[in-house]
């Protein structure tokens, strides 16, 4: 039943993914990037050590895909903020590997909540200008 349900999972996501503006597939990103470090943090709890790194793998994917998608030459202020934001996030994602360190995590989930919330705040009206700065 599990494996079915990760099937549809994918199906929906994929199928969103093909229809979903350059905004929505960033929310998206954000979106997956907390659902996993929510994962992570359970795995530290629960001794899984192999999940542990799979998930902090994947949200670290997640925020080198965001940090390429910058476009440095909309806002150079904001890009760069945001890359060194991704930086950071990188490293505690590092050191929560490295030292099953549960607080790195909360640091990391803290600041892509800030960021989701920025990103989820932008009106319709204004979704083509963010595609522009993603």
């Amino acid at each position: 039943m599990r494996g079915s349900m990760q099937s549809y999972r994918k199906v929906s996501v994929d199928s969103n993914m093909a229809v979903a503006t350059p905004h929505r597939i960033i929310q998206m990103l954000l979106a997956g990037a907390l659902e996993r470090l929510v994962q992570a943090k359970l795995a530290i709890a629960n001794g899984d050590i192999t999940n542990r790194g799979v998930l902090i793998g994947k949200t670290m994917g997640i925020i080198n895909g965001l940090n390429g998608s910058l476009n440095m030459d909309a806002d150079v202020e904001v890009a760069g903020n945001l890359t060194q934001l991704y930086d950071y996030m990188l490293r505690r994602l590092s050191e929560a590997n490295l030292n099953n360190d549960p607080q790195a995590i909360d640091d990391v989930v803290s600041i892509l909540k800030t960021i989701k919330e920025g990103w989820d705040a932008i009106p319709q009206d204004q979704h083509h200008l963010t595609s522009e700065a993603s």
